[in-house]
């Protein structure tokens, strides 16, 4: 019995060794977020990622690392991935969070019909109010906020709006775009 005992063990011990021998750089995080491990941390960041990439989490990243290289650590983007609502040559801070949305509704299995969307960084209060589920007082809050000199570089930068918090920016962060085609 001792003898069983002491083989599961051992086959354990290999098991994880091979598994870290495949892949050495990535951890499970509670189970479902893979985190990417690092030797010096003093150079790294953190970032987190999540939507329309292959394996969505939190990973350390270099000072200097972009949105493209982030993408890349989590394995690229699906197909699904609306491009226009997301800059690749964006420089990653410390602690920032990206979500990189759909270009099609992802409701059923056989969906074709992309999601209506408009420009944060363009369109008007009544381009806005067409697109659904944004009201008069967000559309012309966003105009202001833009007519202050800023801009939208990631979706996230919305709730920098007077009025938008995480509630509405889970609303909206599927029809915003950053620009267009």
């Amino acid at each position: 019995m001792v003898k069983i005992i002491i083989g599961i063990i051992a086959l354990t011990f290999v098991g994880i060794l091979v598994f870290k021998a495949i892949d050495p750089t990535q951890e499970s995080a509670g189970g479902n977020a893979p985190t990417q491990l690092v030797s010096d941390d003093s150079k790294k960041i953190s970032c987190r990622i999540s939507g329309e990439v292959s394996r969505p989490g939190t990973y350390k990243c270099d000072i200097n690392a972009t949105l493209g290289d982030l993408i890349e650590i989590a394995s690229g983007e699906t197909s699904n991935a609306d491009g226009l609502a997301y800059d690749t040559s964006y420089v990653l801070q410390q602690g920032l969070e990206f979500y990189i949305p759909p270009k099609y509704k992802t409701d059923s299995v056989c969906v074709t019909d992309p999601i209506v969307k408009f420009n944060v960084n363009t369109a008007s209060e009544e381009e806005m109010k067409e697109v659904g589920g944004i009201g008069s007082a967000i559309a012309k809050a966003i105009v202001t906020y833009r007519s202050g000199g800023n801009t939208f570089k990631r979706i996230e930068d919305i709730k920098n709006v007077s009025g938008i918090g995480n509630a509405t920016f889970e609303k909206l962060k599927n029809i915003i775009r950053l620009r267009d085609e």
